[in-house]
């Protein structure tokens, strides 16, 4: 999806909420703030932790791009590898990737803009490679459906610690959080099941150590508690304000999460976990949750007031509805 908002209105709605995080982008080292340089980027829409490659995140582009991964290097911001996936059919609209506890990336495509028109999406899983240079590598791919019928989705995260794979569908009136089966299955349909409602969102992922969720959407997020496969109590995350905000990650120590967006050289963000987060062997991919819809005093209670409810309303109108005429 393109880059829809502009500097002014972003300007604008930073103004009345007077909602800027304290981003942290000091010192030359990994895992700071970066901008994607390579050309080829320019719909950025998740973002995984590599795990065995320090300061290397992994993301892929929005729609029309084909079955590649790219990752990337946040010293320098340059692509270090290219993975070309094969066995896997074409991809129509890849929204999330995450980094599970066995050592695979996890890539969703997942997306719908019509909101139930396919009757089913895939997620494609393959080994995070050891040797970062461009390869083509054979993925596996699985079917993909819900329980209570097809929907939009921007946000798939696996369980750092279970393994299990969840999906966040993406509503105007507030989205579910969907439990996949405990293990995928590449010969059959893997039917998700509802388990939570949770706000309009963008991306999303779990902390490293697997005990809290955070969800983003354009303006907002929120972190919950997770605990046996459901959400608990849930509280605001502070988050940059971007042009398009379309990705989240953790770092692999739990110290920071790193928000990206789309857009031609897209920066990706740093912004440092209160207390300094905590981390598990298996910590991959996380993110921020987003607070966009929700019902007053539910989980998804926006904190936004008064006139910047206007500009945020009228904003998220014009997305979605580019959105539905097809980007």
């Amino acid at each position: 999806m393109r880059s829809l908002l502009t500097l002014s209105a972003a300007a604008v709605l930073l103004f009345l909420t007077g909602a800027a995080p304290a981003v942290a982008d000091d010192g030359d080292g990994a895992d700071r703030t970066f901008t994607i340089e390579d050309p080829r980027i320019t719909e950025s829409s998740g973002l995984a932790a590599s795990r065995i490659h320090p300061g290397v995140y992994w993301t892929h582009n929005d729609s029309e791009d084909g079955p590649y991964v790219y990752a990337v290097d946040s010293r320098t911001g340059k692509t270090v590898a290219t993975i070309t996936m094969k066995g896997v059919g074409e991809p129509r609209d890849v929204e999330a990737i995450s980094l599970g506890p066995d050592g695979n990336l996890y890539v969703g495509d997942i997306g719908d803009n019509l909101d139930g028109s396919w009757d089913h999406v895939w997620i494609y899983r393959f080994p995070e490679p050891e040797k970062l240079a461009d390869a083509t590598v054979r993925a596996t791919q699985f079917d993909v459906k819900y329980a209570d019928g097809a929907r939009n989705a921007e946000a798939m995260m696996v369980h750092p610690v279970t393994g299990r794979v969840y999906i966040a569908s993406k509503r105007e009136g507030g989205g579910g959080l969907y439990e996949g089966p405990e293990k995928l299955t590449a010969g059959g349909t893997n039917v998700f099941r509802r388990v939570g409602e949770v706000p309009w969102v963008t991306d999303g992922a779990f902390s490293p150590d697997g005990e809290e969720l955070v969800l983003r959407s354009y303006f907002s997020a929120r972190r919950y508690a997770f605990d046996k496969g459901r959400l608990g109590a849930d509280h605001a995350v502070s988050v940059p304000l971007q042009g398009q905000a379309e990705s989240v990650t953790y770092t692999t120590d739990g110290s920071a999460m790193m928000f990206g967006s789309e857009g031609e050289r897209s920066e990706v963000l740093r912004v440092d976990v209160e207390g300094g987060g905590k981390a598990s062997p298996n910590s991959g991919g996380g993110g921020t949750s987003s607070g966009d819809g929700g019902e007053d005093g539910g989980p998804g209670k926006s904190t936004v007031t008064g006139g910047a409810v206007a500009v945020v309303v009228v904003v998220l109108a014009v997305l979605m509805a580019k959105r539905r005429r097809g980007h």
